[in-house]
This record gives structure tokens, C-alpha cells and sequence, in this order.
């Protein structure tokens, strides 16, 4: 069978060879949106693979992009990746994954080195900003020759970075109790060495304060991400408020876990108390009773990061002038029966 090529996608998509050409490099500011995706459905439906050598010795580009990435086994993380890599290979790129097992390290030099030695034309810093990990920025002494792209990290004038509004991910769930009637509402918060959970604590407090309702140290309980730390955490903190009659917990895994600790304890979700998370998990729709939750597309994070960085690498290989920018996107909320009023 003769390879597809690019004429033949351009055929399907009833474009120019040159329109395809902008959307596998990432140029979609001279793309419409609409022309892109139906160049993207004909790259689909051919299976269409450019061809990385015969590009990279016309170009001297390598088509690669480095990944370093952290935490596989947190859903956000894993889903980002998961982002990153589908969106790397539709634009004809391959990826080279470097993971991370301690998000400070100090090493950061030699791993960039390494993927500069690889003739990465962008890298995407795909690690979630935790205690430290990101202090190397401020005394840096190697200058990258390509650009990079930080994901879920706190935005910062001098860098590319892609994130969710974790804060307003939290004014979200708390607002969301008060509205059901909650005058209580305790906080099962995230690692508060992570960013975004300190976010999620920020619009927490912040929904509550505006409201006129407590925002006591002693209503909060901080969890690792994982089931056992949301049951750990509501069992906890109702043993010391049995008043508490909403709950934010700032997972859905932990939320899992707040769920099992309220029908030990003989509470009823949400009769007693309302429960919201944090996540959308494919799983959460499923939990007892369903999760009402704030959903954050982290696929979509991690391929807006993709086409962000194609859109830095087109601009600096064509000499324009690029400036970092910060790209939030906004969370939504589902909600579900474990807090709906109606249910109560």
C-alpha cells in the first residue's frame, strides 16, 4: 500500500499542502480554527505519519519534544501526560519522556543538558510545583537554546506557563455548599507543599470569609491525595466539629475515602452532610451517592501546553519576537447528588 502523504491529506481536508504543513508545525495562528480541525479529521481517518527524517533534514529540526515529567500515579498528573503525548503525536512530533521521582532535585542542569544533546526543539516541565522544586529558576545559569513550557505551576512574568485555576476551582466547591445551605464546612486540603492545593485552600477560605462563616485552622484537615487521608481526615475532623455539615475535600480520591468515613460514622451524604471534590475522575459520576465535584480538563492542559510550545518554536525559528504568557483555564462544576439540596 503507498505511503500517505501530505497531498493526500490536503486533498481530504481540502486545504493547501501549505495549511497542513502550518497545522503539523503547530502555526495555528495562521490557521483557523474550524480548517484545523478538519485537517486534524484527515489525519485521523489516513493515518497519516510525516515522516520525521525527511522533515528534520529539510528543516533541521529533530521534530522532538523533551518531557519531564513527575507523579504518575496522580490522576492530574497522569492525564496531562496522557495530554501532552496525543497532542505531540497528531502534530507530528515524538516525544522523549524524562520522569522525575523528587520533585526538588538539583539536577535540573544536567537533565536539560541532556535533553539539549538530544536536539529536543522544545521541552514542556510537566512536574507540579512542590515545596521547592522550582527554586533552581531563580539561580539558573543555563540558558536553554529552545523553548520550554511549565505546566500547573504559579504564574510567573518571565516564563510560558499553561494551569488550572485551581483557585477559583475552590471558590467553586465552597460556594457551592454555602448555596446548598452549609454553615459549617470543613477543608480536606491536598500536600499544602503542592501549589494547587494551597489554591484550592485560598478560594475555600476566601467563599467562606465573604459569607460571614468560620474559616478555623481546626476545620481543615491536610490529606496526601489518596483515599485513606480523606477517610483519615473526615473522621478526624467531625470527632473534633461534630457540627461540620459541609465538606470540601480537594480530590476525588480523597473524597472516596470522606465518603466511607461518613457512612461508618452513621452520617448521611448529603441528608448530614454535603460532599464535594475535586477532579471529575471518570469514576466519580459512580461513586455512593454520585460525586458532585469541580471538573478540570487535564488532558486539555497538557494539549494546550503542545500547541502553546509549537506556536514559541514556529515564532523563534521565523525570527518574532515571542513574549511568555500565562494560559489559565477555567474549571467547571458537576454537580451530583452528594450535595444537592433537593436530596437533603
Amino acid at each position: 500500500m503507498p505511503r500517505t502523504t501530505i497531498a493526500d491529506v490536503a486533498r481530504v481536508a481540502g486545504v493547501s499542502k501549505a495549511t497542513v504543513s502550518r497545522v503539523l508545525a503547530g502555526q495555528i495562528k495562521y490557521v483557523r480554527e474550524e480548517t484545523r480541525q478538519r485537517v486534524l479529521t484527515a489525519i485521523s481517518e489516513l493515518e497519516y505519519h510525516p515522516s520525521n527524517a525527511a522533515r528534520s533534514l529539510k528543516s533541521k529540526r529533530s521534530f522532538t519534544l523533551g518531557i519531564v515529567g513527575y507523579g504518575l500515579e496522580y490522576f492530574g498528573p497522569s492525564c496531562t501526560l496522557s495530554g501532552v503525548e496525543q497532542e505531540a503525536s497528531t502534530l507530528g512530533y515524538t516525544v522523549l519522556l524524562h520522569l522525575i521521582r523528587q520533585p526538588e532535585t538539583n539536577n535540573v542542569d544536567q537533565l536539560l543538558r541532556k535533553m539539549q544533546s538530544r536536539y529536543v526543539d522544545g521541552v514542556i516541565w510537566a512536574v507540579p510545583e512542590i515545596g521547592s522544586n522550582h527554586a533552581w529558576l531563580k539561580n539558573r545559569t543555563l540558558r536553554l537554546s529552545v523553548p520550554i513550557v511549565f505546566l500547573s505551576m504559579e504564574p510567573h512574568p518571565d516564563l510560558f506557563v499553561v494551569s488550572v485555576d485551581n483557585y477559583s476551582g475552590g471558590l467553586l466547591a465552597t460556594r457551592h455548599l454555602i448555596t446548598q445551605g452549609c454553615q459549617n464546612i470543613g477543608l480536606i486540603a491536598g500536600p499544602l507543599d503542592w501549589w494547587e492545593a494551597r489554591q484550592r485552600k485560598r478560594g475555600w477560605q476566601e467563599a467562606l470569609e465573604s459569607a460571614g462563616l468560620p474559616t478555623r485552622d481546626s476545620f481543615i484537615a491536610e490529606g496526601n491525595w489518596l483515599a485513606t487521608s480523606g477517610e483519615y481526615g473526615l473522621t478526624r475532623l467531625l470527632n473534633k466539629h461534630p457540627e461540620i455539615d459541609g465538606m470540601f475535600v480537594c480530590n476525588d480520591r480523597m473524597a472516596l475515602g470522606a465518603l466511607r468515613a461518613a457512612q461508618r460514622l452513621g452520617r448521611r451524604v448529603p441528608e448530614d452532610l454535603a460532599i464535594v471534590g475535586f477532579d471529575d475522575t471518570p469514576d466519580a459520576a459512580y461513586f455512593y451517592p454520585p460525586l458532585t465535584t469541580v471538573r478540570q480538563d487535564m488532558v486539555e492542559l497538557g494539549r494546550r501546553a503542545v500547541r502553546e510550545l509549537g506556536k514559541v518554536i514556529a515564532a523563534s525559528r521565523g525570527s518574532e519576537p515571542t513574549h511568555p504568557e500565562t494560559i489559565i483555564l477555567q474549571p467547571e462544576l458537576a454537580v451530583r447528588e452528594s450535595s444537592r439540596l433537593a436530596a437533603r
